[in-house]
Parts: structure tokens; C-alpha cells; sequence
């Protein structure tokens, strides 16, 4: 078995455009919190000169955005965990996922708080506990995983078994420590003009998204689409899905999709009027659907593209730098909305937010095609190898 790494020829330029894309929808569904505008309350949104179009934008931003780009993510995660053990072995892909974890938690306690890297790394170094099953029982866990915060959030509301309360506590005991109130929650970010005031909310942040993951289910739900993205993965179906009719099950996908999302997006926007657990079916519906709707139709626009269309290609470079590009974008957000910035937090409504996110991701595109014409990986992915393999690898095109 080969312990060097995948070549480039045995890449599949569908899998990094949709990584690429993926990256898209996590900076329109990042940068209203790094903007600072989700703290904001209800009132103060609503004030804002763009509070009438801001409402409509939060509600497609439930609707077409909220956990459907992270389900891609994860999707493409257990893909590349089947095609990673088909050149190295566990053990590798172990030590991987640990330098993963330590560049999550960097993220994590000294950049931002929203890091989902750690979060994957843990997932991660769960997955090899399901590679000897058969593909069916694989398949029904990855359901159940899928499917099971819907029965916990049942719990919750039904019996008042709240998994999720001691972290919600310790969150708010480390913020009042930090002297981070209700009151300057949402500005102090604005307001911090050093890093020891900015590290302050993050330390209390890294509790609240400890908090985050516990009452979303975050590591339940990754696990189940990790494990359906090393099925894809390992009967690469990427390669061959127009066998199976993918304009057909686009069709059902976006049938079924587009009510469920919208039912998602009223109950989120309207503090779940049916109770927690229809709001957590709802949930798992429109990502579940709105997901299969995103991969089905990217598929079919790049089989129906022309070669010579650089949509792909372009999306496929930024792909290839996604780890330099996540953190990328938390870099620039907090350049544009820390007071250790520019301080433009909570200065913006939704639209303009989402906007800035798209510029951004533009900007990415325009970079990472740039830095891929000289060098053979992103630099957080150069580094990432090189601590994976143990060996240089020459990061400089010849």
C-alpha cells in the first residue's frame, strides 16, 4: 500500500468544484455572525434601513442556505475518507484527522469561534469504527444517526430531558466572567480594539460552541453523512451517477425539497410555532432534500457544460484550497467587522452581509486560480501534507 499522496490525476474535478460551491454557502451562512448582525436582537434588526428586505433574506437564508452547505461538506468528507483508504492506510488517516483537531482548536479558541474543523476531525477519527460493516447496515446507521436529533429534540420538549443544559450554563458562567452580559454581547466585538479583549470573547465563545454542538447534535448528524459520503465514495458514484437518472431524481429532489425548506424556514423565523420537535423534522427534511437538490444539480449543469467553460475549473482551484479559504474567510471577517479591524460589525443589514460574503468568495475564486498557476497546494494544505506524510513535499511548481 502507497503511503504518498494522492496525485493529481486522481482528483475528480466535480468533487473540488462542489467543495468550492460548498464554500460559497458557508460564507453567506458565516458572515452574518462575524458582521455581528445575528446577535443583534429582533428590534435592532428590524431597524436597520434594509430591515423590510433583511426579512426576506433571512427567510431564504433558512430556506436554501441554514445546514444544507455543512451537509455538503460532510458529504465530501466521508468521500474523501474512502478514497483515502484506498491509497494509505487507517493509521494515516488517523494522524491526519489529530492535525486536523489541533488546527480546528487553533481556530477554534484564537480566531473564531464558529470552527467546524474540530468538530470534522472528531467525526473523523470516529469513522474507521464503521469501515468493516456491510453496506446495508452501513446505511442504516447512517439513517438513524441522521434521523436520531429528531427523537433526542422530542425528548427535550416531551420530557424535559435537556442534554445540552450544563453547557448552556458553563457558556454563560465563562461570559460573565469575561464581563460579557446580554447587554454587550452583540458590540463587543465591535468595540474591542486588542486582541486580549477579542481572545476574551472567544474563550467564551469556545464554550458556546461547545453548547452549539451538544443541542444541535452536530456530531450525530455529521457522522450519518459522513458515512453516506464513504458509500458514495467507495462505489464512486461520483463517477457514475448518470446511471441512475440524475435529472429524474432531480426532479424529486426539488418536489420534495422546496415545501420542506420553506416549512424549515417558517418555523425557524417564526419561533417555532409547532414545537421543537416538528421544527427539528422540518430541519432534517430541507437539509436532507435541499442537499440531494444542490449535488444532483450541479451534477447535471457540469455533465451539460461545455469543456471549455471555466465555471468548474474555477470553482475546482478554490475547492482545492478549501482549507486555506475557510480560514481565509475568517481572517477577512474579522479584518472588515472586529474593532481590531475595521470595526464595521453590527454597522450592516442582511443583504449588505450576504453580499460581502459573495465578494469575498469572488475575491477566493480570483486567488486561489492565482496561486494554483505557481504552486501545487494551498498553503494550509501544503502544511497539512507535509505533517500527515512526515516528508517534504515542494510546494513550488517546477
Amino acid at each position: 500500500m502507497s503511503e504518498g499522496p494522492v496525485t493529481e490525476k486522481q482528483r475528480y474535478i466535480i468533487i473540488d468544484a462542489l467543495r468550492g460551491f460548498a464554500l460559497m454557502g458557508i460564507a453567506i451562512a458565516n458572515y452574518p455572525e462575524f458582521a455581528l448582525w445575528t446577535f443583534l436582537s429582533e428590534e435592532e434588526q428590524t431597524a436597520m434601513a434594509t430591515g423590510g428586505i433583511d426579512s426576506v433574506v433571512r427567510f431564504l437564508q433558512y430556506m436554501l442556505i441554514d445546514g444544507k452547505f455543512y451537509t455538503i461538506f460532510s458529504l465530501l468528507f466521508g468521500m474523501g475518507f474512502s478514497l483515502f483508504l484506498s491509497h494509505h492506510s487507517v493509521s494515516r488517516f488517523l494522524r491526519r484527522m489529530v492535525i486536523l483537531a489541533v488546527i480546528g482548536f487553533c481556530h477554534l479558541m484564537f480566531i473564531w469561534s464558529g470552527d467546524i474543523l474540530l468538530l470534522y476531525a472528531v467525526g473523523g477519527l470516529l469513522l474507521p469504527l464503521f469501515i468493516r460493516l456491510r453496506d446495508k447496515v452501513l446505511l442504516a446507521v447512517a439513517a438513524i444517526l441522521i434521523l436520531l436529533p429528531v427523537g433526542l429534540d422530542a425528548m427535550t420538549e416531551f420530557a424535559g430531558i435537556d442534554l445540552a443544559r450544563p453547557f448552556y450554563d458553563a457558556w454563560w458562567r465563562e461570559a460573565h466572567a469575561q464581563g460579557i452580559t446580554e447587554a454587550n454581547f452583540a458590540t463587543w466585538l465591535r468595540d474591542a480594539d486588542s486582541y486580549p479583549q477579542m481572545f476574551a470573547f472567544l474563550l467564551q465563545g469556545a464554550c458556546e460552541r461547545m453548547w452549539e454542538f451538544v443541542s444541535g447534535h452536530r456530531l450525530i448528524r455529521v457522522e450519518g453523512f459522513f458515512l453516506l459520503g464513504y458509500l458514495a465514495g467507495k462505489h464512486q458514484l461520483y463517477t457514475r451517477l448518470q446511471d441512475f437518472s440524475p435529472e429524474r431524481w432531480l426532479d424529486i429532489s426539488l418536489f420534495v425539497s422546496i415545501p420542506s425548506s420553506i416549512l424549515y424556514a417558517w418555523s425557524a423565523t417564526g419561533g417555532q410555532p409547532l414545537g421543537l420537535t416538528f421544527h427539528s423534522l422540518f430541519y432534517t427534511l430541507s437539509v436532507v432534500t435541499m442537499t440531494a437538490t444542490y449535488v444532483l444539480g450541479f451534477y447535471v449543469a457540469w455533465q451539460h457544460t461545455p469543456s471549455n467553460y471555466r465555471f468548474f475549473p474555477r470553482m475546482a482551484a478554490t475547492g482545492r484550497m478549501a482549507l486555506t479559504n475557510y480560514i481565509g474567510q475568517s481572517l477577512i471577517g474579522i479584518l472588515l467587522f472586529y474593532g481590531i479591524g475595521f470595526g464595521l460589525g453590527t454597522s450592516f443589514g442582511l443583504i449588505y452581509v450576504v453580499l460581502t460574503a459573495l465578494g469575498v468568495f469572488l475575491l477566493q475564486i480570483f486567488l486561489s486560480g492565482w496561486w494554483l498557476r505557481s504552486f501545487n497546494f494551498g498553503p494550509l494544505e501544503w502544511l497539512w501534507r507535509l505533517l500527515t506524510y512526515g516528508q517534504y513535499f515542494p510546494i513550488r511548481k517546477e
